[in-house]
């Protein structure tokens, strides 16, 4: 489908680049009324993963939406509690999953999660179905977005047809691009934040599974490339860091997407560089829509009006979600 260009502002003025619109809403945004019921389940490999779940209420059966966050996010960052809130409200049961070592205690197993681990995914999807679901929409942000469209791509037509479509945000579709992009000064706050969550997980695991794990060149890590390098690739089978990005990068799957699925990138998003986007790819799809903001920063998209509870992302989630004939229009 073509990609659809927003050109009407999103943000408020004083909000006035990515940055700000990324940093603001990840610093000072709260969003109460959300009450997770906690399980854990058993991965297939015999690690385990914890989900949360927030019910829309009322009787009948609900459609279920599976949200997945960003890199070392979890079930309770702003842009996940946001949009549940808002699905909630309109009558959708959601599930908002927590990667592993993210869900607030480490995994069991010497692997952690990584951005094309559509394993765990695939578990979280059929453990629904288990549940009794027969309606399925995914939601994914950053890496989340990443693994949504790999796992979508990687099912191609023969997608159980209970996922029934998927929207995602600020997603790195190119993965060396985006790694490259925050190694730049100008994105050395994001970088380091990362860093500093993804450094000690690393000691803590090393000390369960030090045969696995050498710590030797742990100071070497300066950069996100240095950690996919050193520790994510070997980690999970992929020799070195541009291996990992080649083979995990979802603009390598879009092709075989076969279920309504809308892409929405802001173009000053700081960390995705908007040009990394397979733009030409997307254009020719028949399934799968981009949809790209003028403004918005990295999984912000905070409205201009201080009224507003919602932001325009969970506003544009509802309304794709909610057409059954969907073209992405701008409510």
């Amino acid at each position: 489908m073509p990609l659809t260009r927003l050109k009407s502002r999103i943000s408020p003025y004083w909000l006035p680049n990515g940055h700000f619109q990324s940093i603001y809403p990840a610093l000072f945004r709260r969003i109460d009324g959300i009450k997770y019921f906690r399980e854990k389940i058993v991965t297939p490999d015999e690690d385990f993963l914890n989900i949360d779940w927030s019910y829309a209420g009322g009787d009948g059966p609900k459609p279920l939406v599976i949200l997945s966050h960003g890199l070392e996010g979890n079930s309770t960052r702003q842009y996940i509690t946001g949009m549940v809130k808002l699905l909630n409200q309109h009558g959708f049961d959601c599930l908002a999953w927590n990667f592993r070592s993210c869900g607030g205690e480490m995994n069991q197993t010497a692997r952690f999660y990584h951005s094309g681990a559509t394993e765990d995914l695939d578990a979280v999807v059929k453990y629904a179905f288990e549940k009794g679901y027969s309606d399925v929409r995914l939601v994914g942000f950053s890496l989340g977005g990443n693994l949504t469209l790999k796992y979508l791509g990687e099912s191609g037509v023969a997608i159980d047809r209970r996922i029934k479509s998927s929207i995602v945000f600020s997603v790195p579709m190119d993965l060396k691009a985006c790694s490259l992009a925050i190694i730049e000064p100008r994105n050395q706050i994001y970088m380091h934040r990362f860093l500093n969550s993804l450094k000690p997980k690393v000691v803590e695991k090393a000390g369960l599974y030090p045969q696995r794990i050498d710590l030797k060149d742990h100071a070497m890590v300066k950069t996100l490339y240095d950690f996919d390098h050193i520790y994510t690739a070997p980690l999970h089978g992929y020799n070195g860091a541009d291996h990992y990005y080649a083979e995990c990068s979802s603009m390598h799957f879009i092709e075989p997407i076969a279920i309504p699925t809308m892409i929405v990138n802001a173009e000053n998003d700081p960390i995705v560089p908007f040009e990394s986007l397979p733009i030409d790819a997307l254009q020719s799809h028949s399934h799968v829509t981009l949809l790209a903001t003028k403004d918005g920063g990295h999984c912000g998209f905070r409205p201009a009006r201080l009224t507003d509870e919602f932001y325009w992302s969970e506003k544009q989630a509802l309304h794709f979600l909610t057409t059954p004939d969907y073209f992405p229009t701008i409510p």
